[in-house]
């Protein structure tokens, strides 16, 4: 569990900054693109919480956006940004669930066809809620097949226009309005914490919330078995590691993305990882303190700031529920799981 702090303080980040390519007015403009379609999820806090975490801890609940994850949000800014010829041949893009089905709800609304790769050990809730959206849906083997690869022959031979679940500007700018949103809609907070995969969440919220207040720490979270991006803070360049395996399946990213990583490694703070139990533990917390029900990815951020007491406590910390696309058994299996561990 160890964490990768920036060398750079928050203030002199800010103003050592050149220009990235997100900038503030492109989450403001995704923000207008967006408003009226995505829902403005809930922000709540809780005195059980902040008791357990020695922390007054606010909760972005992107669980409840429109197709159960924050993903929702950088895909209709995406395809709602292409040209009318783009958008007529139709989009593709990989993902093992969520953006996956925010891909397909965003293309049904724009009038667009979409096909997603996804693997075949994705979560079948995601893969039938994808289909259900009206996309199309072409398994591969996440373990022994390029995604990327695959992605970029499937567009080449049928003429679709790839949406990058990260590295894509449009994409990063809608995920940003999740910390727009925060932001304004609560008293202002120390630390934002943010699980991060590829970085487009991240690099979006960090952008809009360091233009809004530049002393603000952002603090990433990442799977332990899946700290690509710790790595790359800690060498100082983009760090490939293997599929890594854990019960986040959305946190599973190989590399930090080549678009995202300057500008995380400009604006963040500090990576921190968790284990799969930290995960499981904090699943548990909110759906028995809170009655929110969130997948393992979505619980990633709260569980960092249970189990990293020495940056979170007695500070106001913002936390993103990223999403809570699991099955009833999935959940219950996860839990029971936790339970087993406890009593050992």
């Amino acid at each position: 569990m160890n964490h990768a702090d920036h060398p750079k303080s928050s203030q002199s980040q800010v103003s050592s900054l050149g220009k990235t390519a997100l900038q503030a007015e492109d989450i403001h403009q995704a923000a207008r693109r967006l408003e009226g379609v995505a829902h403005r999820t809930p922000v709540f806090s809780s005195h059980s919480l902040n008791r357990l975490a020695r922390a007054q801890v606010v909760l972005k609940t992107e669980n409840l956006q429109r197709t159960g994850s924050f993903k929702f949000r950088g895909a209709y800014n995406a395809v709602t940004s292409l040209g009318a010829d783009a958008s007529a041949k139709g989009v593709c893009a990989f993902s093992s669930g969520n953006h996956a089905q925010a891909i397909a709800l965003a293309s049904t609304l724009a009038g667009a066809h979409a096909t997603i790769l996804m693997p075949e050990d994705a979560p079948i809730v995601k893969r039938q809620a994808t289909e259900g959206y009206g996309a199309r849906v072409i398994t591969f083997d996440r373990y022994r097949d390029d995604r990327s690869a695959l992605a970029a022959e499937l567009a080449d031979r049928e003429g679709l226009t790839l949406v990058h679940a990260f590295d894509n500007v449009q994409v990063m700018a809608g995920q940003g309005t999740v910390a727009l949103e925060l932001i304004a809609d609560t008293d202002p907070i120390d630390v934002l914490v943010v699980p991060v995969s590829g970085g487009g969440l991240i690099a979006g919220c960090a952008t809009i919330a360091r233009e809004l207040h530049p002393t603000i720490q952002i603090v990433g979270v990442e799977p332990e078995s899946g700290d690509d991006t710790a790595r790359s803070f800690a060498a100082g360049h983009r760090v490939h590691i293997p599929v890594p395996r854990t019960i986040a399946d959305g946190l599973q990213a190989e590399t930090p993305g080549a678009i995202t990583y300057p500008i995380v490694r400009q604006l963040v703070s500090s990576i921190v990882t968790v284990s799969d139990s930290q995960i499981a533990q904090a699943m548990q917390i909110l759906f028995e303190r809170l009655k929110v029900v969130v997948e393992p990815s979505g619980a990633a951020g709260l569980a960092a700031v249970l189990s990293h007491p020495d940056k979170f406590t007695d500070r106001r910390v913002g936390v993103i529920l990223t999403g809570g696309n699991i099955s009833a058994d999935s959940f219950s299996r996860t839990i029971a799981a936790v339970a087993s561990t406890d009593e050992q």
